[in-house]
């Protein structure tokens, strides 16, 4: 199968585009390496030392024989976008290329709009490539959880059975998005569901959890093939972020009360539920949801879960309270329906002790790169302004 990788250079695209040229898919990547340039601009970096991408491409050459096409440049850029669609003429985009950081969205009105644009242009201008040259591809969108919001009902897949007035109908299901990044992947979401119904594409919307992880079985191949691994404040996951502290002997930074319930799954899982949509692909004019995650935990479960399989390595391990930079429910119900993905064969790694004393040692090997300055959280959601004219 032809498939394109939008931000083929990033955390789930990099392992994704490998694991694809492994199984012999026709595999070409576009990347404008925000990311790196996002990491530079704010002083932070990879915990893993991540190659260019052209050397990654080659090293992948040189261990597997299989080769990945690459195409530098920004898809918010329609024309060079359309041009790469007409050229490689895919059978599958998987997109992940945008930004995908709810702190930096909030960070200031200017990344605020940059992550509207970034996102919402880019995911656009796919739709319209997708529709004037490769109509019948299939789309893989990575969606998140996160526009769910935290709901006092049960979050079905995507859409909810309504009955109002007498009547029923199946709708999409109410979205409160957490963040002005959120908001735009609910807009992404729109736009696609619109383009199924009216011009008859096909699509896959992967609301994923939250993600944790470093290895796959293709990066672990050669060093030279190691996936980044964020942990800063803006781009770092809960967990990962945790790890790294428990082997810096930094407090566990848990937000609040520490009772915020999300969606988790490892990075392997990822591949595997993008590769299970790609392979059992959506009708022509279906925009199905499938809510992407195989575990459900409050923050301070995987504090005291990195806690206990930290000090059982050696680690003093302390979990830390901080005020929450966020605005969102610290107790709240949780509960999100996530079966169709199981119902296509997902086999979930499901997370333990044995995992997370895995990651740890992982981390300890590149430990001498982290930056500590990155780590507490700087960025608010709800800044407290001094009135007019006072200091």
């Amino acid at each position: 199968m032809r498939v394109l990788i939008l931000g083929g250079d990033g955390y789930l695209g990099w392992p994704t585009a490998l694991r694809f040229s492994a199984r012999g898919h026709e595999v070409a990547v576009v990347d404008n390496f925000s990311r790196r340039r996002w990491h530079r601009e704010q002083g932070t970096d990879s915990l893993t030392p991540i190659r260019d991408l052209d050397e990654r491409i080659a090293a992948w050459h040189e261990v597997s024989g299989k080769e990945i096409q690459s195409y530098l440049g920004a898809i918010e850029d329609g024309d060079f976008l359309e041009e790469v669609v007409a050229e490689t003429r895919p059978e599958a985009v998987v997109h992940y290329g945008q930004q995908a950081s709810a702190p930096y969205s909030m960070a200031s009105r200017e990344k605020a709009v940059e992550t509207q644009h970034a996102n919402v242009i880019g995911n656009l201008n796919l739709l319209f490539a997708i529709r004037d040259h490769v109509p019948d591809c299939h789309l893989v969108k990575l969606g998140t959880m996160g526009e769910y919001g935290q709901p006092e009902i049960d979050i079905e897949e995507g859409y909810i059975e309504i009955e109002h007035k007498g009547r029923k109908d199946t709708l999409p299901f109410p979205k409160l998005p957490a963040s002005l990044y959120h908001c735009s992947k609910v807009h992404d979401s729109t736009n696609i569901h619109f383009a199924c119904r009216t011009w008859g594409l096909r699509a896959t919307d992967l609301n994923q959890g939250v993600v944790y992880g470093i290895e796959t079985d293709e990066t672990a191949q050669d060093e030279r093939l190691i996936n980044r691994f964020d942990y800063d404040e803006i781009f770092g996951t809960v967990l990962n972020r945790f790890c790294l502290q428990a082997v810096i002997g930094h407090p566990l930074t848990v937000y609040g009360a520490g009772k915020q319930i999300r969606g988790f799954l490892n990075i392997r899982d990822t591949l595997a539920c993008v590769e299970l949509a790609m392979i059992n692909p959506a009708e022509r004019g279906e925009f199905r949801v499938f809510n992407q995650f195989t575990e459900q935990f409050s923050v301070l479960e995987l504090a005291q879960l990195v806690k206990h399989a930290g000090e059982h390595l050696g680690f003093s391990v302390e979990v830390q309270h901080v005020e929450n930079p966020r605005v969102e429910k610290e107790e709240h119900y949780y509960n999100a329906i996530h079966t169709k993905l199981l119902d296509l064969g997902l086999e979930p790694t499901l997370l333990g002790e044995e995992l997370v004393e895995s990651m740890i040692h992982l981390i300890e090997r590149h430990k001498k790169r982290v930056i500590e300055s990155s780590i507490d959280p700087h960025t608010r959601w709800n800044p407290v302004k001094s009135p007019a004219g006072q200091a």
